[in-house]
Formats: structure tokens, sequence, C-alpha cells
């Protein structure tokens, strides 16, 4: 397999520098502090880079600087940030504990790119994306750049580590093929059910890891009985003499990250839809990632599908990144009364074809 390469190094100890609470620095720009993680005690920092989402939880969003979409927000208040505020600032689950924020003033970026590859890095870190920003800190930074996270998330990277067969309840007739890259700690799956004919388009299933639902048996959402269902779905298809795989992507929460995940449900607990719970976080309800999707496939030697899903983005992204979808396959389940506001707002707010 290699290597890994300088750049994606940089991009692994930056984000396990966030996991820690320690400081990075984006190209030439200021020292980041993850607000989060960071432990430092006393620290204060002049400044703050919020994400656009969480600027516009905080009524930002109508000053100039705050104003572009989808854009990192630099802003100052009138005393210093210590870590309590940052919190405060970066978790709405403090929100009423701290209902009084600011007032702020939103500042111009110099590197819109930095930025947006600092709350990049903090999402994949699993981390709220705030940072003190140019804090009083003392000690090694770990650098970073824009160019390192392109190389870090180069598909090209990854591999198949190893397979092997593995009779499923669903399909006796399995092979689980695990994927791998050197410098991510992330490990996807494919399950290849029935026998690989390339000249006939499987059935495909893109599954995002869900702990909750895949493994607790979760009702908040419709994950595990759609994995299951899949999974008979392609045994069945096996049945008529063709095959199916099952990508498993180590994407938990839709790429936010399984702690953030659960800080969604909080807010859900509140009243809050899916997407106003995800931006209220500062988070994209869409993050993840189809390129890595798209390499499995090109691994296994897949290159026109049948794409069970009811969302009809998810087939434009995986078109885009270059696998041919030659017809999607409608894979709605009943609802149930704990899952029911769930599936609407995918249909009414992202687009799924649901009834």
């Amino acid at each position: 397999m290699g290597l890994p390469s300088a750049g994606a190094r940089r991009v692994a100890l930056a984000l396990d520098a966030l996991r820690h609470g320690w400081p990075v620095r984006v190209a030439s720009g200021d020292v980041l502090l993850p607000a989060e993680t960071a432990f430092a005690p006393g620290v204060v920092a002049p400044r703050m880079l919020i994400s656009a989402a969480r600027a516009v939880t905080l009524k930002l969003a109508n000053q100039r600087e705050a104003a572009v979409p989808e854009a990192p927000v630099l802003i100052r208040a009138a005393e210093p940030f210590d870590l309590d505020t940052a919190r405060a600032v970066a978790d709405p689950a403090l929100d009423l504990a701290w209902p009084m924020k600011g007032p702020f003033a939103a500042q111009h970026i110099d590197d819109l790119g930095s930025a947006r590859t600092a709350m990049e890095l903090a999402r994949l870190a699993g981390i709220l994306p705030a940072f003190l920003v140019a804090p009083e800190t003392q000690g090694e930074v770990q650098g970073v750049s824009p160019a390192d996270l392109a190389e870090w998330k180069d598909t090209r990277r990854l591999r198949i580590a190893s397979r092997a067969h593995l009779p499923v309840a669903a399909a006796e007739n399995a092979e689980i093929v695990a994927f791998r890259a050197l410098d991510d700690l992330r490990e996807h799956v494919a399950l290849v059910i029935g026998t690989q004919d390339g000249d006939r388009p499987p059935l495909v299933r893109l599954h995002s890891e869900c702990l909750t639902g895949d493994i607790l048996g979760s009702l908040k959402c419709d994950c595990g009985p759609q994995l299951d269902a899949a999974l008979r779905a392609m045994a069945e298809e096996a049945g008529q003499g063709g095959w199916g795989v099952l990508l498993y992507l180590r994407q938990e929460g839709r790429g936010i990250g399984l702690v953030n995940k659960l800080r969604a449900y909080r807010l859900q607990d509140l009243g809050y839809d899916t997407v106003d719970a995800n931006n209220r976080l500062g988070l994209p309800t869409e993050a993840r990632d189809f390129p890595v999707a798209a390499r499995m496939l090109e691994l296994l030697g897949v290159s026109r599908i049948r794409l069970m899903t009811n969302n009809p983005a998810k087939v434009a992204a995986l078109r885009e990144v270059g696998v041919e979808v030659i017809e999607r396959v409608p894979h709605q389940l009943p609802a149930n009364p704990h899952n029911a506001r769930y599936l609407d707002t995918k249909r009414d707010r992202t687009g799924h074809l649901l009834g």
C-alpha cells in the first residue's frame, strides 16, 4: 500500500490534535484552539472562528462580513473569549444556561480557504466547529494546509485490506471486503451477496454507519430496518441469478460523527427537526463522502449499478463521481411513532421521495 504522503500525515496529526484539544495552524494563519476539547487553564483569545450555520443561530447573518453563504465567520466580542464563553458560543446545549451572548462583531477573513479547511477538520475530528483564534498558548502547534486536506481526501489512497467469506442471516453466500487508507482510522466495508457478475449491474445500497439504529435498534431513524431490508432484497436478487453489494460507510451521522449526532438528537428532543438541529450545531445536513463509495465500487470492479435509495440527490452525487446509476430502486419502509417526523423531514426538507 506504500507510505502515506507527508500532507496526509499532517492531516492525520491535525485530527489527532483537535481530538486532544491541542492547537493547529492552517497554512500561515493564526493558531486555532478547538473550543470544545481545549483544556488550557486561563487561556483567552481575542477572536473566535465559527461556522456559518452557527452564526445564523447567533443572529450574526445580517452583518456584512457574516453574510457570505456557507462561509465560516470570524467574530470579536467586547472582552476576550475564555474557554467557558467559547464553549457557550460553540455548543447549543448551553444556549439556555448562557442565553445572553455577545454582542459580537463579524470581521473580515483574509483566507477563506484556510477557514473552510479548519471547519472541515473539526467535522472530521467529530468535534464542534468552533475555534479560539490566536489564543495565548505555548507549545507545539500542528501545521496543516488546504492542499494537505485535499491530499488526505484523495480516494486513490483507499485500498482493499482484506476479504473473506462471511455467511450472514440474510444470505450464506456472502463475502465481506474491508477497505482502508493508511492515515485514516475509518475502515469501510462492502458485503457482496451472490456471485459477482461483471456483465450484470448489481443491486447496491450505500449505508452510512448508524450505531444507534444498526446495533441498538433505535426507533428514532429507519437505519436498522433499511439495512436489514437491503440485505434481504440482495439475497432475493442473488436467488434470481443476480447479485448485490452493500457498502457500509464509516460516516456516522451522515458524516458529523457519533457525539455530534447525539447532540442533534438532544436538540430534536427540544423540538428541532433533523436539519435545524444539525445547523444549530454549526454542522451540515449532509456531509457524506460519496467519492469514497465510488472508489470502493471501482476496487470491486463495479461501474454500473442499480441503486437502492429514496434520495435523488444520492443518485446525482454518485453520477457526479463517475458511477453509472442505471436505475433508482425505491427503498421505503413503514414509519413508527418515533421516526415519523424524521421521515417527514427527509421528504419535506432534503428531497427524499417518500409517500
